[in-house]
This record gives C-alpha cells, structure tokens and sequence, in this order.
C-alpha cells in the first residue's frame, strides 16, 4: 500500500463530497454529513500491494466532519475549512482544508495532510495536489509509513501513468527515529536522487543513491532495485554469503529467487570454492489448496578430490550430487500424509558442502499417514535412516550399511468415549517391521571378557502388539485418590534370520524365528493429596503407592531388542507401569512404586516442587535383571530387589531464577549413581545457565571411568541494543574443553549483526576445530554473512 492506493481514497471522498453538496448549506459551526456512495467508474482488483488500485465498497458511507463547509458556484469549488476529517470505508483523513475544482477535477489538501488506510498505512504531507483519477499528480513534503514498519521520506513526489510514484530527493529506511532525540540519524538509510516505486512491478528502484550507517555515507549505489517492501514474494537476487573449509577452501555463495507464481516458486544458488569448483543447488516449491510439496538437488564435480583425506568417501568421486523432496497435505480436518525423502549418490555428500535441511549427522527418510480424532490418533510411518559419515563402506567403524528399514511403523490409540464399568478403556496396536542389511553388533572387553552387543539382527523382523488398558479412580470423603488397574497385552513377533548371537553377559542364545509374548497385569494406585496452607505460603505433600501383579516376561532377553534400548531409571518414570522405553521388551513380575510429591507456592514468588521414591521388585522374574542383547536394565538401579533411590526438586521464581536437581543415589549408602543439577536465569538484561552431570562408571557398557560434565551459557546485553554471549563444555574426566563459543550481537528493530568464534574437540583428544563466522542482516534489503558451521581445523 502507498500513496497510489490513499490517493484513489481521497479522490472518492472529494468526489462524492461534491456530488453530495449541491443541496448543502453553509454552516458556521461543526458540520456532519452521513452520505449514501455514490455509483463510481471503476474499481481494479483488491490488492494488499502497495501501488495498487483501491477496491472500494459501493454501499459504504462517508462521514465528512469540518468546521466550515462551503460551495462556490462562481469557482465551481467545494471547500471543506477547519479540522477536516473524512472517512469513508475504513479509510480516514485529516487537513485543514480540503479543496476541490469541478472545472479543473483537481483536489487540493492542505495543513498537516494525514491518511490513514485501512490495512494502516500512513501518508503524511504538507500539501497534495492530484487529479480525480488519481493518474497523475505532485506531493510536497511526503512521508509514507508502510504497514510493515518501513518508511519513505522525500522533498517532493510525483505521480504518472497511475502506477508509478517517483519520490525526489527521497530516503527509505526500515529503522525507527530515536524518541528521545528525533534528529538524532537513524541506524541506516538509503538517500538517492529518484526513488522510483512501480505499483505493476512492485519494485522499488534507487537511482543516484549511498546507504549510510548512523548519518555517516558508507558507500554509493548508483542504481539498485528491491522488492516492494509489502511483497513478500518478488524474483531477483539473494545477498551473498561466504563459507571457508579447509578441504573446500574459501567460497562465495549466491542466489536468485523466481517467483513464477503465487503458489509456486524456484531458487538457484551457486557456490563457487576455490578447491572443488562449483557447486550448483535448486529448490521447488509448490502450495496446493491442501497442502504443499519441494524437491531439492545439488550437485557438483569435484575439482580436487585429493583434498580429502584418502580413506574417507569425500575422495572416492568426483561427481557427486543429492535429491530430496519433503511434503505435507491434509486430506481432511482429521487426516493427513506426507513425505520426506533423500537420495544422494554417497553417504556424506550433504554433511560435507552443508546443504540446508541436510546437513545434519542422521538424516531420516519418512512416508507417513496420520489421522487424528480428540483422544484417538492413527499414526503409520516408513522410514529409512542413514548416517552420514566419512568411512568407507565396509570399515569397521562404518555404521551407515547397519541402519534398518522400518516397514512400516504403526501406532493406534483407541480410547472408549463411553465408561467402561465406570472407568476408562484405552486399546493400543503397535506394529512394526524392520530390515537391515548388516547386522549391528560390536565386541566389548570389559576386564579381560568379550562381550557380544546386538543393537539389531540382519534380516527382517516384525512385530504385532495389541493392549488393553483399563483403569477408574475413587476419590474417598477424606480425599484418598484410588485408583484400580487392569491390563492384557499380547505381542506375535516372527524373525527371519539364521545367525546365533551371544548375549553381553555371556550366554549364547539362537535367535527365535517366532514367538508369542502375553502379558496379564492387575494394579492398584492410591495417592493422598494434603494441602497445607498459611498466610505466606500453600503446600501440597501427596503421598503415593503403586503395586503391579504380573506374570513373568516371556523370553526375557532372548528376542531383539530394537526399541527399547534406550533406558534410565529416573524421578519421571518411577510411577510409571511398564518403564522400558519400547515395545521390544516389557515388565514383568510383582513391583511395588513408594514415593512423595511435593509442591509449594509462596506468597514472595517462589514456588518449589519436588518427587522422591524407590521400587521394589516383589516376586517372579525380575526383567531389569535379565538382559537382552543390549544390555538394556543393566546398571539400571532396577536390577536389585530393591532400587536405588530417585529424587527431583526444582525451585523458581517470578524474576526468572531457577534451580532443578535430579538424581539416582545407591539404595545402601547413598552415594551418587546419576545426577544433574542446573541452574539458569531469564532477565531482560542477564541470561545465564550453568549444568553440572555426572554419571558413575558403567563396565558392563564399556565406560570404566565416572562421567562428569560441565556446561555453561550466558548472554549479557548492554546498551539496549548490544549483547556479548559466550557457552562452553568441559569434559572433567578427560580434562577437556570440548566445545567453547564467543560472541558480539546487535539487534533492533531494522538491523541484526552477530559474530562468533568457535572451537570444537572430542575428548581426550589433540585435534580442535575452529570456526569464525559472522551476520549481518538489513531488514527488507537482505543478508550477509558466512556459514559459521564451516570451520578450519589445526
């Protein structure tokens, strides 16, 4: 929107204004006149651009207030004198004086001209003299303040062929004056000699220009175009960025973007490096009315391959090149599917050259169908993970050939709406098949001992598990919350492999080609909520017990465990009924959960809550003491009769400070087994956070020694505008630094600058990697900057 669009507007007040007045009176004192619209010639297309024509609504009224209100017949002129102010559809004007000639078809505003349109942009002028049609006209002493908070300033403005303004002796910015001190210079600026803005273009054109940074001319431009500032969408050339690496050497990244149409677009970029050549990359994108789709590709000939270190896969080729397409589309309010795939002619293409979505160490194909209804939710998915990874196919360390096929993976939640004997019924359905290629093992000498780890089976396995769940709470007068369970699970798994595998303690098992797991489980939950409360203070200590009678787990640590692999026992899963973390493995036997809750909140802004309990294995097999081929349970806390202890406690504040503590503690003397403590605060000056974990030595893992680390962040502004930040990661053990990063920010409203140094090294060894990068951002003109992932190692 613009002075186009706002001039159309004041032509249909003035317009319809004289029309109305023939009939009108002379009055000494404030006027109102509530008028009918009038029929009107032509109206274009509705647009949010600026410089386009308006759309006005025919059976809108306009409100015409003034002090004075005169027609001249001998000048043929309407006059509206006096704290004039005109609205008409939303749309709203103010001078001191409004004049229109009949004869000529001119209208003169005068006196602090202001209009304000209805999607909110502002137009400020001493004076404006247009025609009726509004096709050509002059300003003197124009301001304009777009709805997206950018702003154009100039002495005069003229307008031809109604769709081109020129603004001479014009500025652009994007930055707000400072309140305290107006003439102070803004952060930048574009001052030129023609500002040409083009409403059927969209383009904004600087002629005879220099951008300045705080009042001071940093370089000229002696001609340059961007996108109406309103577009969102406008083709042309990205800001260049840079990259440095040493395999890659140094490079110049650059862009153009092609806005075909509405719902459809392409960008190019080309990378030019000084030791592989060019690389070139291409993404479509395509919004449909349900939903959207891209595909990307990227690629390049490798002038240097040599630059790589022989025995990694950067090296093997010299062409090399990705595709990848993502896509997401409701089919209606409830269900929807999509897709996000990559093919790429070696595993570690897009980590090498950062490609952008794709650079990270895992990258994970997925197909998937999603339905979902309140509680319930349908949820199928096919994946394909690869690792990217510099090792060649085949080493020993090569893990990308071990990643599975998970086809498909299918998740179903059925909650009953009606109450089932008065409680409720919930119905789970997992299914899943998996295919690798390679089996995932690996040997581990824990004293002297090797030990076989099986993290997945060559071939194809799958699994059906379906579960019934049913559970109703009690309340008692005395305000003791029962809760009685029962549930049935039953889990058809089928195997195609030949191999025999032995598991991590020893004992050498043939994997089972099928098998059927059922599970009966009978619970019962009471919880006892108190609530203390005072004139400084209200608190909460809510007892709790939990008891689960199960059978035992069929063929506990003799299937694959695909899953579940991933287990600690902490403070969050103490109350939980089945604390593996997959449907591979499931608890069974008798345990019984004890703890206490707590939480309080204070009259002085802080608040505080807390959990502390153990478990205990009561009767029949203890799962978390048969272990798998993982050795899933191990070291867990769990595999005793009776568990270590957990706790947690957190406290926090309304000025942003808080502290958290979480930790398993040996179930004889109490010594740390894992813990975390944090500390963090969030101010509008200071953000800080600072965590300590460690965690004891776990032989039968492979890790001899205690872990202990420590990290630290903070970021500290100053100046309003200015910040310095700074995180680091310090491997105690090992002694090392392995991640550290500083920093300078700048941000306001028109204009971001960072730039930070970073340093990387895995611990315990030499080797550090170090990066430098930087950005710089003008609002509504672009970027610059480098990529500060790519870095140079010594």
């Amino acid at each position: 929107m613009g002075l186009s669009s706002s001039r159309t507007v004041v032509s249909e007040y003035i317009t319809r204004l004289a029309r109305g007045t023939a009939l009108a009176c002379i009055f000494s004192t404030s006027v109102i006149l509530s008028l009918p619209s009038a029929a009107h010639s032509q109206t274009a297309a509705p647009s949010d651009d600026f410089g386009s024509q308006y759309q006005t609504n025919p059976d809108a009224k306009m409100l015409l207030q003034a002090d004075n209100l005169i027609v001249d017949r001998d000048s043929n002129t309407v006059t509206a004198a006096g704290n004039v102010q005109i609205e008409y559809d939303g749309n709203r004007l103010v001078a001191r004086q409004v004049v229109y000639n009949q004869s000529t078809k001119r209208m003169i505003a005068k006196g602090n001209v202001e209009i304000v349109e209805r999607d909110g942009n502002r137009i400020y002028s001493d004076e404006i003299d247009v025609t009726d049609d509004f096709r050509d006209g002059f300003v003197n002493g124009l301001r304009v303040e777009t709805t997206d908070d950018t702003r154009f300033a100039a002495e005069s403005a003229e307008r031809s062929n109604g769709e081109i303004t020129t603004f001479n002796n014009g500025v652009y910015t994007a930055c707000h004056a400072c309140a305290s001190n107006p003439d102070k210079p803004v952060l930048w600026q574009v001052k030129a000699k023609k500002i040409i803005w083009n409403g059927a273009k969209k383009t904004v054109r600087f002629e005879g220009g220099r951008f300045e940074m705080f009042g001071k001319s940093l370089f000229a431009l002696p001609a340059f175009e961007i996108a109406d500032p309103t577009i969102k969408r406008k083709s042309g050339f990205l800001f260049p960025s840079f990259l440095y690496k040493d395999e890659l050497g140094g490079g110049v990244r650059g862009g153009y973007f092609w806005n075909l149409a509405p719902n459809y677009d392409i960008t190019t970029y080309g990378t030019v490096m000084s030791k592989q050549g060019f690389l070139s990359e291409t993404e479509w994108r395509h919004r449909l009315e349900n939903g959207s789709y891209n595909i990307r590709a990227a690629g390049i000939y490798q002038l240097r391959p040599g630059a790589f270190s022989s025995t990694t896969v950067d090296a093997q080729k010299h062409s090399r090149a990705m595709i990848a397409t993502k896509g997401d589309f409701k089919i209606n309010p409830r269900w929807s599917f999509g897709w996000d795939i990559i093919a790429q002619t070696d595993k570690n293409f897009s980590r090498t050259y950062a490609i952008s979505d794709y650079s990270g160490e895992t990258l994970t194909s997925n197909i998937y169908l999603r339905g979902l209804s309140g509680r319930n939710h349908l949820n199928i998915n096919f994946y394909k993970f690869n690792v990217q990874e510099d090792v060649l196919k085949g080493s020993a360390n090569a893990v990308d050939s071990k990643q599975p096929w998970v086809l498909p993976s299918v998740d179903y939640l059925y909650t009953v709406p009606e109450p089932v004997y008065g409680g409720e019924l919930t119905l789970t359905t997992n299914l899943q098949g998996i295919y690798r290629e390679t089996s995932d093992s690996f040997l581990l000498n824990n004293n002297g001992t090797m030990r076989q780890f099986l993290r997945g089976i060559k071939g194809t396995s799958g699994r059906l598990t379906s579960e019934a769940e049913w559970k109703r709470t009690f309340i008692t007068e005395q305000g003791l919350v029962i809760t009685p369970l029962l549930a049935l699970r039953g889990d058809a798994i089928g195997i195609s492999t030949s191999n025999t595998y032995q598991d991590p303690f020893g004992t050498a098992n043939e994997i089972r080609s099928q098998a059927f797991r059922g599970m009966a489980t009978a619970g019962l939950e009471l919880r006892w909520p108190i609530l203390f409360s005072s004139t400084s203070m209200t608190q909460i200590l809510e007892p709790t017990a939990q008891i689960f009678v199960r059978n035992n787990e069929p063929y506990a640590g003799r299937l694959p465990n695909e899953d579940a692999q991933s287990f600690v026992f902490d403070a969050t899963n103490l109350f939980t009924r089945d604390k593996f973390s997959g449907y591979d493995r499931v608890e069974g036997g008798t345990r019984a959960n004890f703890g206490l809750r707590y939480s309080g909140n204070m009259n002085n802004g802080w608040s505080i809550h807390g959990l502390a309990g153990q478990s205990f294995h009561l009767g029949g097999l203890n799962s978390f003491d048969a272990a798998d081929f993982v050795g899933a349970g191990a070291d867990s806390g769990l595999e005793g009769r009776r568990s270590d202890y957990v706790a947690m406690l957190g406290l926090s504040n309304d000025s942003g400070l808080a502290f958290a503590a979480r930790g398993r503690f040996d179930k004889d003397n109490l010594d740390v087994k894992r813990g975390e403590v944090e500390a963090s605060h969030i101010g509008q000056t200071v953000q800080a956070s600072l965590k300590y974990a460690y965690i004891t030595k776990q032989p039968n893992y492979g890790y001899e020694k205690n872990r202990q680390e420590i990290s630290l962040s903070a970021s500290t502004r100053f100046k309003e505008n200015w910040r310095v930040f700074g995180s680091g990661t310090y491997d105690i053990v090992s002694e090392t630094l392995v991640r550290a990063q500083s920093g300078l920010a700048y941000d306001d409203e028109c204009f971001t600058y960072s730039m930070a140094y970073t340093q990387t090294r895995s611990p315990g060894q030499d080797k550090i990697s170090h990066s430098v990068g930087f950005n710089i951002s003008f609002r509504t003109l672009g970027d610059i900057g480098s990529n500060i992932s790519a870095g140079r190692s010594f």
